[in-house]
């Protein structure tokens, strides 16, 4: 204990050799505890699935409820060809006279080949005067997307549109 404390005070030489055998301690503590394993959360990253189907999707959200063809109602706007799947520009419009009587109270985004389908939920109320509504989304690949407009009767309508996802702004 006296070599350490000279004088009622820790020498500078025995603070720089406990931190070098800390230091060497933690530099070999890898190599001694093996070589790292695979993470058990990753699963298999080759071969990724969609988490749920679109039709899984449709009926989780509307259970049994027919979807009706609202293409002539609802104006879907949408790059035709997306070169940057990462960020593809999408505006919804449905015609609605927006009253208490008669309303949008939500638009969906779904993204058929997309990881999780449902891209965004829009609640909206006969307050905002139109049902307009914009936002990115993102694409892994080349796929429909749809708009659901769901009234506040019940009724379902839903437009749909192709989007081809390039890379680079190149390809087929």
């Amino acid at each position: 204990m006296e070599k350490w404390m000279q004088g009622g005070r820790v020498s500078r030489r025995a603070v720089l050799r406990v931190l070098g055998l800390l230091g060497v301690s933690a530099a070999a503590a890898p190599f001694l505890a093996g070589a790292p394993g695979v993470a058990v959360g990753q699963g298999n990253l080759g071969a990724l699935q969609p988490e749920e189907k679109v039709d899984a999707t449709l009926k989780r959200l509307f259970g049994g409820r027919p979807i009706k063809d609202g293409s002539s109602v609802i104006k879907l706007d949408m790059p035709l060809i997306a070169e940057n799947g990462s960020v593809v520009p999408i505006t919804v419009e449905v015609q609605s006279p927006m009253t208490p009587t008669n309303h949008v109270k939500n638009i969906y985004i779904i993204s058929d080949k997309n990881r999780r389908p449902l891209n965004a939920k829009f609640s909206l109320s006969p307050d905002m005067g139109a049902a307009n509504i914009g936002a990115n989304l993102r694409l892994g690949e080349t796929t429909d997307v749809r708009a659901v407009a769901e009234l506040n009767d019940g009724t379902l309508l839903m437009a749909k549109r192709e989007v081809k996802v390039t890379v680079g702004g190149c390809g087929g």
